[in-house]
């Protein structure tokens, strides 16, 4: 039975809520930190979490802004990120189901917006970044965090198969070119970009989504089949966990 990709994403993440809540790449980590930084220069009104996940954004933003709120398809997600706010105790945290693409918010309703690794599964990049512009106050910061494609075809290639084999919701990894030109089409200019390279555990990687084990063995078939350039490129180790290219790009609605 076909089902529609919103549906895919859903049923992906739904059933991993708390996998997602409680994983140790997605809950820390250097980005978070400076996010958390700039939202405390801010402090914003309201500020707004594109694509929650676990919600790991969004406890950031609440510490220093007066209201936030997390957006994200899966119902079962955002139930985790409700549970997980009341035990943080915070109070000014709320939900909204609803796709990145069709934020059901008027325009101009924030003063602040995270993004992080949420993009990749958009299934319209451009309107998911319009609609993140078009919900921000002008001079509003804007910061999205995600995995990346490196310019070269042959990474890009064996990046977008393993995505893909890991999990069916995967839809691209965008190049910063990519990037740069539909975050300036939409309205947005930028302030500062910083990339960096994270090791993703391969049995983590894999268990955190339930990878079917057909999808698993032919994800290291690519890795063991890969040249060496693109072994050296993602530093590949002999377990399969390697090396992920992550940017996060700060922005100003113009």
């Amino acid at each position: 039975m076909s089902r529609a990709h919103e549906t895919v994403v859903d049923q992906q993440f739904g059933p991993r809520a708390k996998a997602y809540v409680e994983s140790a790449v997605h809950s820390a980590g250097q980005d978070l930190d400076a996010l958390e930084a700039l939202v405390r220069d801010v402090q914003p009104a309201h500020a707004l979490d594109v694509g929650c996940g676990g919600g790991h954004v969004a406890y950031r933003l609440a510490r220093h802004a007066a209201r936030v709120t997390a957006t994200d398809l899966s119902a079962d997600m955002l139930a985790a990120v409700r549970a997980t706010a009341a035990e943080k105790g915070l109070v000014n945290l709320d939900t909204e189901e609803a796709p990145a693409e069709k934020l059901p918010f008027a325009d101009a309703s924030f003063d602040f917006l995270g993004c992080r690794y949420s993009a990749h599964h958009w299934r319209d990049f451009v309107a998911g970044v319009r609609e993140s512009r078009r919900v921000l106050k002008r001079g509003a910061t804007a910061v999205f965090i995600d995995a990346y494609a490196p310019g070269d075809a042959l990474f890009d290639t064996h990046l977008q198969a393993v995505e893909l084999l890991r999990d069916p919701s995967h839809v691209r990894n965008r190049s910063l070119a990519e990037w740069a030109a539909v975050l300036e089409g939409a309205g947005f200019a930028l302030r500062a970009q910083r990339t960096w390279q994270l090791r993703m555990d391969y049995p983590v990687w894999i268990a955190r989504m339930r990878t079917p084990e057909v999808h698993a063995r032919a994800i290291r078939a690519l890795q063991l089949a890969a040249s060496a350039e693109v072994r050296a490129h993602f530093a590949i180790e002999p377990d399969g966990s390697f090396m992920l290219d992550i940017m996060m790009t700060e922005v100003v609605a113009a």
